[in-house]
């Protein structure tokens, strides 16, 4: 697969890493939060993530 350079990543455990850049290899993601009161970046996550 091919980097998206308009989606930035540095979660080299993801199956969707562009390995050797810091970009994720999928055409869009979705971005879910940890905490019904989200406030900061730390309460949300990357819903399209999936391990190596």
């Amino acid at each position: 697969m091919e980097k998206n350079s308009s989606i930035s990543c540095s979660v080299h455990e993801c199956k969707y890493h562009a390995n050797s850049m810091d970009y994720c290899t999928l055409d869009k993601i979705h971005v879910g939060k940890c905490d019904c009161n989200t406030c900061k970046c730390e309460d949300t996550e990357c819903g399209s993530f999936e391990a190596k």
